[in-house]
């Protein structure tokens, strides 16, 4: 028997079984498609349109700006604008 491999794979398990449950707020950039209004329409990760509420009061925002937007702890619903991601 070989104890490293059997020591490395219980520390897999363990690891697998831990990421299952991991949950964490995602940033990532993208555009202004259009502004509606109901919010902003921007492209989510996988490049599908959703509308959108912007998190900062009183920024303006127009159609073909770089955005962040902030996904917290993976739960779409909750997708906003939080900053401004430079030209």
């Amino acid at each position: 028997m070989n104890y490293n491999e059997e020591l490395m794979r219980s520390i897999q398990t363990i690891i697998d079984k831990r990421l299952v449950s991991y949950r964490a707020d995602r940033t990532y950039k993208s555009v202004v498609k259009k502004i509606l209004p109901k919010g902003y329409v921007v492209l989510d990760d996988t490049g599908s349109e959703r509308t959108v509420p912007c998190r900062i009061p009183a920024l303006p925002l127009r159609e073909g700006q770089l955005v962040w937007l902030t996904e917290p702890l993976g739960n779409l619903r909750e997708l906003h604008i939080s900053g401004i991601a430079g030209t």
